[in-house]
């Protein structure tokens, strides 16, 4: 910075303590300014509030996945990857309920409502995911180029306006001991930077009567096709799910008939003590000496970083993501799992 920068920032250091300790006034700005820099600034909150509820709104319970899945969904939201990527609830929901009515079978009237249920949720979910684009491309994304464009503008005009403002009333409070040029050159640059601050801000504030109220609209209008079309997803579902009632009351009750109890014959064998005792040997437990886990269900891994197991697999658990998920290992690969898959046998340590 050369000699004069250096005497300019030392003149606005000293204005700027003389204001705050001294109580020295400076040069006021006109109450249609101060109204605008109001303005701006709650547009600017606005703006970095909205967006943040937007996505907020778009992704409400983010916990429910595991912490790097909750990262790439956020950073999806915002743009940082073409397309959304990550999997709807209703889609997992979805893919749950067309398991198991796969494996209840079609003799199942459960199972048939099931599959019918799951296709809609699928479809749902991708309703979801042209509401989630929809929405970021047409109201996230254009006010964050506000923030990122307009609004850091105004704040450079404001601050530059500022810095010429304290320059002019430190040489204002001097007259005499410089010369009139000087001072006159000081005014000229603060006149100069409030009339830019002052257009930028006016720009800023005629500019919201179409471009952000057309932004809000298209936000509303996304969310309309998303409810219209969700609407007659389950609109469709429900009709399918009164023809499966329907289908179950027709069908003829079956009678339970119970059949012949099976008759067991024991070998009695005295032991030591003289008691008896069946001639068939129990299955020793498998050693639990670590915090591990029964699976209940299958789990077949749906996303990266997944565990993947049967029915019956001792898996040994070795953190607790959140209320929904595992981690733990098995046969030597680790990774992800939902709690409600398995049977706790030793927990792991508070």
């Amino acid at each position: 910075m050369s000699v004069a920068g250096l005497k300019k920032q030392f003149h606005k250091a000293t204005q700027k303590v003389s204001e705050k300790v001294g109580g020295s006034e400076g040069t006021k700005l006109d109450d249609d300014f101060k109204e605008m820099e109001k303005k701006v600034d709650i547009t600017s909150r606005a703006v970095l509030e909205i967006m943040t509820k937007t996505t907020e709104y778009l992704q409400p319970n983010p916990a429910s996945r595991a912490k790097l899945s909750m990262i790439n969904t956020m950073s999806k939201i915002r743009g940082q990857e073409k397309g959304p990527g990550y999997p709807q609830a209703e889609a997992l929901l979805g893919e749950s309920m067309q398991k198991f009515g796969r494996e209840l079978g079609e003799e199942s009237s459960f199972g048939l409502a099931l599959i019918d249920a799951g296709d809609a949720m699928r479809e749902l979910a991708e309703v979801k995911d042209a509401l989630d684009m929809e929405v970021k491309q047409n109201f996230i994304d254009p006010l964050q180029i506000l923030h990122d464009k307009d609004l850091k503008e105004i704040q450079h005009h404001l601050k530059k306006l500022e810095g010429r403002r304290l320059d002019f009333d430190y040489k204002k409070k001097r007259q005499g001991k410089l010369q009139e040029d000087e001072i006159k050159q000081a005014l000229e640059k603060f006149d100069e930077s409030k009339e830019i601050a002052e257009q930028s801000m006016f720009n800023l504030i005629e500019s919201d009567q179409i471009e952000q109220v057309s932004q809000l609209a298209a936000l509303v209008q996304a969310q309309v096709e998303y409810h219209r079309q969700a609407t007659e997803i389950l609109q469709q579902l429900s009709s399918k799910i009164e023809e499966r009632i329907k289908e179950a009351s027709a069908k003829p009750r079956r009678e339970y008939v119970p059949k012949p109890r099976l008759v067991m014959e024991f070998t009695p064998s005295e032991d030591q003590n003289g008691a008896i005792t069946n001639s068939g040997t129990a299955k020793s437990p498998a050693p639990m000496d670590q915090p591990c886990c029964r699976s209940l269900y299958d789990f077949d891994p749906e996303n990266e970083g997944e565990l993947g197991f049967k029915e019956g697999d001792i898996i040994t658990l070795t953190n607790q993501i959140d209320d929904n998920w595992y981690e733990g290992m098995l046969h030597g690969q680790s990774g992800f799992f939902p709690i409600n898959y398995v049977d706790i046998l030793v927990p792991l340590p508070h």
